[in-house]
């Protein structure tokens, strides 16, 4: 049986009223030592600000514009370019009166100005509190008072939430920085309970009128505090230093050295789980420490394969419940297959139509049906026997899951399921259907 751990000390029976304690076991790559740390990033900072000294005129940040009503293309800013104004709006942050130390809560999805908050942040030893965009205003109000954050870059729809009379707690803010911009009417509610309001060009212009020095953090300064999202009870802040998020970045880093694809500046990202939650930071932050893209989805799940198309990802991160969604109905063993990608990915937070579904499976041809299945035990059949997915079986590619990898974008080359642990059974179809390279990932 293949080892995924390695035993480095042995197990201890109890004796004299002590406890038993198991044997500890370690990551295969860390069974003689742990690996060193990459000794020129130390911060979160270090690895943006290296980044934009060896890639300033890559692609950094993408998203899509409304175009005569309509979702435009990508549009990009390079790492030179997102420097800059992470400059400004960090120096309209100490202008604003934040010190080293200070909390800067981020509420909404995930966008090119969250990145330059939180890379302000780190520039200037400020603690970045995320604050989900699917909360309530009582979870809200609960993390403002809890994290004790003093000024909140927030998406424009949700100033609704913040100047709210139920969120109490945003009362003790200082500022409020829209994403876009603020109505007349949400500056003035916001100036009669003694928050500043800006739009974002607002406080651009503010840091650039006030210019401020950085002061860069330590490896042992608090980086971040990330809140659970409450479903037992209140939020649980777990705090984060920069020696922490880089170790995670150091991880990524030993781990693809084992992928036979190397990451390059080439690759794409496509953002839509949460930026609040630590799986998808970590994967931003090491594109960023490659000098890579991270593309944004344009804010509704229920469109994220047009995203998809339009971006062609090389690298696509979910949670189970984007790809368990399929197995909510009740099919064989080929329909799972073949609707995978098509129901969990449009479907991502939202229960799929069983009625859509059988439709589905009513118009696709029975023949066709059972060569995928024959086609999916064929490649599976060698996969078992040690080859690599892409080697198991090109023809089985061509002929069938080509097409699950082109509900992908077309390019994706490794698929990463974290936040839970992912059935065996998915697991499975993902690595037999995807023509990419399939992991999970979990900390604690």
């Amino acid at each position: 049986m293949k080892s995924f751990a390695a035993k480095v000390e042995e197990g201890r029976k109890g004796t004299n009223g002590e406890l038993s304690v198991g044997p500890v076991y370690r990551n295969l790559l860390s069974k003689n030592e742990f690996p060193p740390m990459d000794p020129h990033l130390n911060t979160a900072w270090d690895i943006f600000r290296m980044a934009v000294k060896n890639y300033p005129q890559n692609r950094m940040l993408g998203w899509r514009e409304f175009v005569n009503g309509k979702i435009g293309a990508y549009v990009w800013k390079t790492y030179r370019e997102v420097y800059d104004e992470v400059m400004c709006i960090g120096s309209a942050l100490r202008a604003c009166g934040a010190e080293p130390g200070s909390r800067i809560g981020i509420y909404g999805a995930n966008c090119p100005q969250w990145i330059v908050a939180m890379e302000a942040c780190c520039a200037h030893s400020l603690i970045c509190v995320p604050l989900y965009d699917t909360l309530g205003a009582g979870a809200v109000d609960f993390i403002i008072d809890h994290g004790e954050v003093d000024f909140v870059f927030v998406q424009d729809k949700k100033v609704i939430h913040l100047l709210n009379p139920d969120c109490k707690s945003a009362q003790r803010l200082t500022a409020m920085v829209s994403f876009t911009s603020l109505t007349e009417e949400e500056k003035i509610k916001a100036n009669s309970i003694g928050i500043k309001p800006y739009s974002w060009k607002e406080f651009l212009h503010k840091g650039k009128e006030n210019p401020s020095d950085i002061l860069p953090p330590q490896p042992c300064n608090i980086c971040t505090i990330m809140y659970t999202s409450g479903t037992s009870g209140d939020p649980k802040g777990v705090v984060l230093t920069h020696e922490n998020i880089t170790a995670f970045v150091r991880g990524m880093d030993i781990f693809m050295e084992q992928f036979e694809d190397k990451m390059t500046v080439e690759d794409v990202y496509l953002s839509f789980l949460p930026l609040a939650h630590i799986l998808d930071r970590t994967i931003e932050e090491y594109f960023f420490h490659k000098g890579a893209s991270v593309g944004y989805y344009h804010g509704d799940l229920n469109a994220l394969r047009d995203d998809l198309m339009e971006l062609k990802p090389t690298l696509f991160a979910g949670v189970p419940r984007v790809f368990e969604k399929v197995h909510e109905g009740k099919f064989t063993h080929q329909q799972k297959i073949y609707f995978l990608f098509e129901f969990s990915i449009k479907n991502t937070y939202q229960r799929p139509s069983v009625s859509g579904i059988k439709k589905a499976v009513e118009e696709l041809n029975p023949v066709r049906r059972s060569v995928f299945g024959m086609l999916y035990k064929y490649k599976l059949a060698w996969m078992n026997k040690g080859y690599k997915q892409r080697n198991a079986s090109p023809l089985a590619d061509l002929l069938a899951f080509r097409k699950v990898k082109a509900r992908l974008g077309g390019r994706v080359r490794l698929i990463i399921a974290g936040g839970a642990p992912l059935s065996s059974e998915v697991e499975e179809f993902l690595r037999v259907t995807s023509c990419a390279f399939v992991c999970q990932g979990y900390g604690k």
